[in-house]
């Protein structure tokens, strides 16, 4: 194992431990929120905000939600605040690792935009930067007054957001930094929202003042935006695994409608108590996920090379043709003893050295370089269309080795 790819291990491992008691913890408070219940007989008491019985874990925990009284200060208070500066650290970390380091290759695709690899990290980081600034200024202005409105700009700005990644960077990593700005915006709004708002809370209630209450709308205004933000971004930490998706033409749309649609999924999960009162928003919604999910597989549907209708007749494909090419766009990386200096082992163990391994992952090799055309990574060797379209008959004629 080389430094890169433990590098690429401990601080993988981090960030999903980390995410996982961030996001967690974030669904437990907002479903919390949610389900308070409030006593008839405490009703006018100052500073209640109701209550809930809970059972797990072999007992009984009783949470109530509350505003202290100036001066009313527990002796200990826990605060949730490092997960999500470790889920962000660790995910900027990732970014280094995986796409800074080997000259950006996983960031740079010339068929995309020919980038120097100054200038990709340049629209890299100043894309995350001024995405979150915008963000910020236009909910700490337009957002106090007219949040509908703020709320409007800031989906389009996250769709024009979307496309412009997809048109500068390779399909990946684009997806990757929209990722990275939703996770910016999150932990912006944690460290320079919420967290201060806190302090500014305790601070009130140590000192024996009143607290002010346009603080506490201020930090839920902000946590209801992570809240949306969740299921978009959890999607995107598993979008490399889905390459019909970044390696769409129409890539930037498809990853918009999936991030409406989980945080669609969201709003569902934070609304299903209160069916009785929104019971006629069901239609809408189901009718919204249903033509979500139908746009994404029509969109995903697109022909391969091998699979265009022709007329036609073709000879048989010898195994000989598809093993020379093979060798010379593929073997570069994936055998037992690489030429290409950026991956010193073959990726994720797949090798051609023999024509039983080549045999063997037949149908992985026309997913990946007919059906979806992700390999060669960055097309790097050059495989062309007719080379591809000859890959596709090869196995769709059972992969023989005569």
């Amino acid at each position: 194992m080389t430094i890169h790819d433990f590098l690429d291990l401990l601080v993988r491992w981090v960030h999903l431990i980390a995410g996982i008691m961030w996001v967690g913890n974030s669904m437990l408070f907002n479903w919390l929120d949610r389900n308070l219940e409030k006593s008839p007989e405490r009703a006018g008491e100052v500073g209640y905000e109701g209550k809930l019985w809970m059972v797990h874990s072999g007992g009984f925990y009783e949470v109530e939600k509350r505003q202290l009284a100036p001066g009313q200060m527990p002796a200990r208070l826990h605060w949730f605040k490092w997960q999500n500066f470790t889920t962000w650290a660790s995910g900027i970390g990732l970014l280094v690792v995986v796409y800074y380091m080997n000259g950006g290759a996983y960031l740079i695709d010339p068929s995309v935009q020919a980038l120097g690899y100054g200038q990709a990290l340049a629209f890299s980081v100043g894309s995350v930067v001024l995405t979150w600034a915008t963000y910020d200024v236009l909910w700490r202005t337009l957002g106090k007054s007219q949040p509908k409105l703020a709320g409007l700009l800031s989906i389009a700005a996250l769709l024009v957001v979307a496309w412009a990644l997809t048109q500068t960077f390779a399909g990946r990593a684009a997806y990757l930094h929209v990722g990275v700005v939703l996770g910016t915006v999150m932990t912006g709004n944690v460290w320079f929202v919420i967290v201060p708002s806190q302090h500014k809370l305790v601070a009130a209630t140590v000192s024996g003042q009143e607290q002010d209450y346009a603080l506490n709308q201020k930090a839920k205004q902000r946590s209801i935006h992570n809240n949306y933000m969740t299921f978009p971004l959890l999607f995107i930490m598993l979008s490399n695994h889905f390459p019909g998706t970044y390696t769409h033409p129409l890539n930037w749309l498809i990853l918009f409608v999936l991030m409406f649609g989980g945080a669609g999924v969201r709003h569902f999960m934070n609304i299903r108590f209160g069916f009785k009162t929104t019971l006629p928003w069901l239609g809408p919604l189901v009718a919204i996920a249903v033509t979500t999910v139908v746009a994404v597989f029509v969109l995903s549907a697109r022909p391969s090379a091998a699979s265009v209708v022709t007329t036609e007749k073709k000879p048989k494909v010898t195994f000989a043709q598809a093993q020379a090419i093979i060798q010379m766009r593929c073997h570069t990386c994936h055998s037992a003893n690489p030429t290409e200096p950026m991956f010193p082992v073959a990726p994720v163990g797949v090798m051609f050295d023999t024509p039983a391994q080549v045999q063997t992952l037949a149908p992985r090799i026309k997913d990946r370089a007919v059906t979806n055309r992700t390999m060669p990574f960055i097309n790097k060797t050059g495989m062309e269309d007719a080379e591809r379209e000859l890959l596709g008959r090869w196995v769709d004629e059972g992969a023989h080795l005569d």
